[in-house]
């Protein structure tokens, strides 16, 4: 067996057997979203051969966003070559893209939705992101600003969502793929440098790779890994200072205000989410927090969605939305 085939199959498998991932096994199905590049295609090569040692059957979902000429056409024929590989079935999802923030996060909701949509119940949907992928994640987190839950990167167990390959280079996917006579498509987008990521990919990584001599990609991928644990450990935390600032729709200001900002933020974040604020930026999250750690009287914050969060008589509560 190729080593590259060997290295993606022990990925899924490792996942899959690993721990908390049996847990959402029980359905018997997997499902792999393929996009018919060589991450996906390789993934749902392994998790063909995995799955059915394990007695899974397993979906192919391939996402056609009709942003290119002749996409219908890619993904039947990515449709294909999946039951070419096995998979027990193998569907194509169209999408229409629309919305904010931008072609690449529209397209993201877009697929995203339809996936979890189009998931049988209760199955894991597998998803070919590699550990180049994941360094490219943690350098948009750190050039937005976005705190270290961005830079943590994502979660190899997210349910529904699994991501076997983080730990592998994207080397190793095209390996696989050429080893086991498979054919990937090759994106336009992805050397288009309109796109962030692209450019990320193409321009800023290589660079880093210069000048810091190599091993870049893996460092940042282990650091999204030390910051996820730490992530975890303070999520913890901050769930048992839920409990106790009584979350529900309202919180404690005395509960909260002794306790690390922090940790007081987790609660907000996950508080004013639940109340039905979307989008929160940390300078909305930090004048939430204000309202107990630097309370002077002041009024409420207003939120997305048109709510409001405010202080009165040592509680929090949202209101709204704005008519």
């Amino acid at each position: 067996m190729h080593d590259a085939v060997a290295e993606t199959r022990g990925a899924v498998r490792r996942l899959l057997t690993g721990g908390p991932a049996g847990a959402h096994l029980a359905a018997g199905t997997l499902a792999v979203a393929v996009s018919g590049g060589a991450d996906s295609l390789a993934l749902a090569a392994a998790a063909q051969h995995v799955a059915h040692r394990l007695g899974l059957t397993v979906t192919g979902l391939v996402v056609d966003h009709g942003l290119q000429p002749g996409s219908a056409d890619v993904a039947a024929a990515t449709a294909k070559e999946l039951d070419r590989i096995g998979l027990d079935d193998a569907r194509v999802l169209p999408v229409t893209v629309a919305g904010q923030g931008g072609p690449e996060a529209a397209a993201r909701r877009a697929r995203y939705g339809a996936l979890r949509a189009a998931a049988p119940d209760g199955a894991l949907v597998l998803l070919g992101h590699t550990r180049d992928d994941q360094a490219e994640t943690v350098l948009l987190g750190l050039g937005r600003g976005s705190g270290a839950r961005s830079i943590a990167g994502m979660r190899p167990l997210d349910p529904p969502w699994a991501r076997p390959f983080l730990d592998l280079p994207r080397a190793t996917t095209r390996a696989a793929c050429s080893a086991l006579g498979l054919q990937p498509w090759d994106d336009p987008h992805n050397g288009d440098a309109r796109f962030t990521r692209v450019r990320l990919r193409h321009e800023v990584l290589p660079l880093l790779e210069d000048v810091l001599r190599g091993g870049v990609a893996g460092a940042l991928a282990r650091t999204a890994a030390q910051l996820r644990e730490d992530a975890e450990a303070l999520d913890g935390l901050a769930a048992e200072l839920s409990v106790r600032a009584g979350v529900g729709a309202e919180l404690d200001v005395a509960a909260l205000s002794t306790a690390p900002p922090a940790l007081r933020r987790r609660v907000l974040r996950s508080w004013l989410l639940e109340a039905g604020a979307r989008e929160l930026t940390d300078a909305q999250l930090r004048s939430v927090d204000d309202l107990i750690g630097a309370w002077r009287g002041q009024g409420g914050v207003w939120l997305p969605g048109g709510l409001e969060a405010e202080r009165a008589h040592g509680r929090l509560r949202v209101t709204g939305p704005r008519r």
